[in-house]
Order: C-alpha cells, then sequence, then structure tokens
C-alpha cells in the first residue's frame, strides 16, 4: 500500500478517538497544570454540567492579576515511571547459541536497555508504544532501536498482529501551513514522504528537500523515488501494548492505559492538594482593624495591604469609637487533608494495579526479599503480565536488527537466530537471607557446591560457575587424593588389578 494520497483528512478519522484518550492521558502524563486547564476548559463535547465536577475546569483569567493557586500532583507521571522502573531498572539480557553472533548482539544491544524504559514509561501512560529499527551511518556502523510514541503512528493490525504501520511527525509550521513528514514500514521496504497541508489536513506531497531533516533521505530512495529496500522480508517494526483488554474499547488491538478510568481520582487528588493550601493561605495570622490604619496611596488612590503581612482587612471606625484590633486565623485541616489525599492516591495507585508500597506510601519498611515479595505482590504480578506482553516483541524487533545488520552489510557473515530476552528476578534477595539459607541447606546435605555459586550469582554462566567452584574446592583441599584409595586399583605386588578377566 503507497503512502496516503494528496488532501486527505490528517489525523485519520479512523484513529481521532484513539488520538482523543490520548490527549487526555497525555495531559495527566506531562504534569503540566497548563495543559489541564486547556484540555477541561476548551473540551466543548463535555456538558457544562459535568464540566463543573471537574477541578481543573474553573475558569482562571490570569489578567486579573490574582495567581492561579490550584496545586497539580503529577501521580499520573509517577504511575508510568514507576511501572518502566519495575520492568527495566535491572536490564535484561539477549542470549543465542552461536558465540560469533552473541558477541555483535551484545553490541548492538548495548545501552538498549534506556530505549526500552522510554518505551515502557510512554506506554503505561498513553496505552502502548512502537519500537523501530532502523539505520543512520553517520550515527553508528550498526542498526539501531528507537521508540515512538502511539499518538504518531497510524497502525494497519491483522488478527491482533501489525502488518504495516505509518509515523508521522510535524517539521514546521508556518502560520496555518503544516510540513509532515510520513515514513511508513512495510515488509521488506520503508517508505518516506513530504507533505505540506494544515492543522486538518495532509495536503500535498512536495518533495524530501524541502525540508533538512528528510533531505538526506534523497540518496537512498530507490527507483519509485519514495521507498527504502531494508533487503529483509520482516517488518521493521513492532507495536506493545501496554495490558489488554481495553475496557474502554472491548476488542480493539490497542493496549489499555494505566490511567484508564483514574481521571476522576487524580482531579481530585489535585482538588485536595489545593483545599490543603487554601487554608495554609487562609490559616495565616491576620488583624482586623481600622481603614486609617492601612497603607495610603494617596489622595483618590485608596489604600491597600500586602497579603503576606499581619494586617488583612479593614472596617470603617472613627478614629476615636475605641475600635480594637481583632485577631482572625482559621484552622489548618492537617489530618482531614491528609487522610482525603492518601486514600485517592492509594485508590488511584490500587486500580492501576501496583501495590501501595511501590510509591512510598507504606510506612512500613520490608527486610528481607520474601517480605518485599509479599508487600508488593499486586506490583510483582502486574510487572509480570506486562513482561509477557513485551517478550515477543522485543525477541522480534532484536531479529530484526541482527537480519538488518547482515543485510546492510556491517557484519555480512552474521549467523542469524532468533534472541531470546531473559528478564531479571523482580526482587533481588536480601544476601544475609540467602547465605542463611545457603548454610542450612548444606547442614542438610541436600544442596551442592556448584547450586550454591549459582544460587549467590544467577548472572554467572557455566564457565564462571565451574570455575569457582575449582576455586572453592582448592581452598578447602578437597582436590587433594583421598590417602584411604590411593593405589587401590594396585595388588601388592605391583602388578595391576586384572583379575576382572577371569570373569569375562
Amino acid at each position: 500500500m503507497p503512502l496516503p494520497d494528496a488532501g486527505v483528512p490528517w489525523p485519520p478519522p479512523a484513529m481521532r478517538a484513539e488520538y482523543a484518550e490520548m490527549a487526555v492521558n497525555d495531559a495527566w502524563y506531562s504534569g503540566d497544570p497548563a495543559r489541564l486547564r486547556a484540555l477541561y476548559h476548551h473540551d466543548h463535547g463535555r456538558p457544562s454540567e459535568r464540566r463543573r465536577w471537574w477541578h481543573w475546569s474553573a475558569r482562571h483569567d490570569p489578567s486579573h492579576g490574582r495567581p492561579d493557586h490550584r496545586v497539580h500532583i503529577p501521580l499520573a507521571g509517577d504511575i508510568a515511571g514507576t511501572s518502566a522502573d519495575l520492568l527495566f531498572a535491572e536490564p535484561p539480557s539477549f542470549t543465542v547459541d552461536d558465540t560469533a553472533t552473541q558477541a555483535r548482539l551484545d553490541e548492538i544491544t548495548r545501552g538498549i536497555a534506556r530505549q526500552l524504559a522510554e518505551a515502557a514509561e510512554v506506554g503505561a501512560a498513553l496505552g502502548g508504544v512502537y519500537l523501530r529499527a532502523t539505520w543512520d551511518l553517520e550515527v553508528a556502523r550498526r542498526p539501531i532501536l528507537t521508540a515512538v510514541h502511539p499518538d504518531c503512528a497510524v497502525p494497519e493490525m491483522r488478527l491482533g498482529h501489525l502488518v504495516a504501520v505509518t509515523f508521522w511527525r510535524e517539521l514546521a509550521w508556518n502560520g496555518a501551513v503544516v510540513l509532515r513528514h510520513l515514513e511508513r514500514h512495510e515488509p521488506g521496504r520503508i517508505l518516506h514522504g513530504l507533505y505540506q497541508g494544515t492543522a486538518d489536513n495532509l495536503g500535498r506531497p512536495v518533495p524530501l528537500t524541502e525540508h533538512p531533516d528528510t533531505a538526506g533521505l534523497v540518496g537512498s530512495l530507490g527507483d519509485d523515488g519514495q521507498s527504502i529496500a531494508t533487503g529483509i522480508t520482516d517488518l521493521t517494526a513492532v507495536y506493545i501494548p501496554n495490558v489488554r483488554p481495553n475496557r474502554r474499547r472491548r476488542g480493539s488491538p490497542f493496549g489499555r492505559s494505566d490511567l484508564q478510568g483514574l481521571h476522576p481520582l487524580l482531579d481530585a487528588l489535585d482538588h485536595t492538594w489545593t483545599s490543603w493550601q487554601r487554608d495554609i493561605r487562609l490559616g495565616a495570622g491576620r488583624l482586623i482593624v481600622p481603614n486609617q490604619y492601612l497603607t495610603s496611596r494617596g489622595p483618590g488612590r485608596g489604600a491597600d495591604f500586602d497579603q503576606d503581612q499581619e494586617i488583612w482587612a479593614g472596617i470603617n471606625a472613627p478614629p476615636d469609637g475605641g475600635e480594637t484590633l481583632t485577631i482572625n486565623q482559621f484552622a489548618i485541616r492537617v489530618d482531614e487533608h491528609e487522610r482525603t489525599a492518601a486514600a485517592a492516591m492509594s485508590q488511584a495507585v490500587r486500580l492501576a494495579g501496583y501495590s501501595v508500597q511501590s510509591f512510598g506510601l507504606s510506612g512500613d519498611v520490608a527486610v528481607t526479599a520474601t517480605e518485599v515479595a509479599a508487600r508488593e505482590r499486586r506490583s510483582l504480578t502486574t510487572r509480570g503480565k506486562k513482561s509477557e506482553y513485551m517478550t515477543d516483541p522485543i525477541e522480534s524487533i532484536a531479529l530484526v536488527l541482527l537480519q538488518l545488520d547482515r543485510a546492510l552489510g556491517f557484519t555480512p557473515g552474521l549467523v542469524v537466530e532468533r534472541p531470546t530476552l531473559h528478564w531479571p528476578d523482580g526482587v533481588s534477595e536480601d544476601p544475609k537471607s540467602v547465605a542463611e539459607t545457603l548454610s542450612l541447606l548444606e547442614q542438610a546435605g541436600a544442596i551442592s557446591t556448584w547450586v550454591k555459586v549459582t544460587r549467590l550469582h544467577p548472572d554467572w554462566d557455566d564457565a564462571d560457575v565451574q570455575a569457582e567452584v575449582d576455586r572453592i574446592r582448592a581452598e578447602r583441599g578437597l582436590t587433594a587424593a583421598d590417602p584411604t584409595t590411593v593405589g587401590a586399583d594396585v595388588l601388592p605386588d605391583g602388578e595391576p588389578d586384572d583379575l576382572g578377566d577371569e570373569f569375562e
């Protein structure tokens, strides 16, 4: 299928509902109060009677000179970041059988955990993410893996699997004119197109040389003037859903965001913190005094006061009226606000699929790995579920990286194998707990030196384990010959023991 025709609506109408949902999640994920104000204040599709219930839909006119005291707690970003940390705080490893291929795979995947962590965080916030294999000889002499955000992609799915995808980005704005670069990935080729249109229309194709970011692609294009052959049959992009199903759109091939259904709780959390801060502002000690005590700005210009000073308001009283100063101080409802905020956060975190301990909401400190696993069971369950969704796409794109490495001539004789992805344990065992366990097993005679070394160093290969076992045996003198068996195969007269031959 070629690139889109000129003059089509953009983004495509079929993706508008998905993009709209991503825009809401993205606003909360960004942690930017200005974006939240813009989202809910200008959301004309939401009835006014419903919009009143949203904390961020309240009108605020900065031209009046009054600051916006609404407080935003970026819990959505924290949820997405925690999801990525659970998956990639310790980088996974890739293995193949061929030694030379393994060495090259290690070079290609060096630092890949950074891209995977970015992909995991974006996927948690927006419901999914794409991984793209590409190359640039001026950047590196190897294929490069990049993460592409889902609100810049138009995928084609078949039976829940990605068969083609068009990535797009806006390169330039000039008034109402928008310049977009479209990059379509199909099996065996990548198509590039540059379009000049408007905010909601793709417009007409223009030469790739019209923008410096795409001009360098011209020399790599094929005879059709828009595609680059990859030299392999596999698709050079994969889609990773966050989790499924998408509860809002059952049957959709797209993943479900961790933030789906949490927006009212996130809004309530911001409302609670805003109310708490308002109590602090109003609870500052003030004095009510006669007007003549206020600072005069001159005839006809009235009097004013500093909000941070103790004099808060004045009353009309004659100078000799005998009015006294009145103390005015409101209570600050610390406990009520703290418990309300903690309840909102705990509920949001739980509905997102995580344990409150993962967000520091529990005062108890787990000592052993067993205690950590017990207290963070919900988080570890979600981690396991997400890793299942990620394993096959990541292995597939790692295979594509090896295929491109050979096809593009980086490593011509490379033996291509499908890599296997190995996830590290979600919880690292406490060294003291491991040592005590191994000691008890040794006392019971139920464990070998080999198994003890592998338990203590699970990241070691067989050669490293064997070397350590040999060192341990040498230090303990276990490699010396047993004096009770020396010469057991020799008769007293020095002749070999061939008695067994008589029974043949």
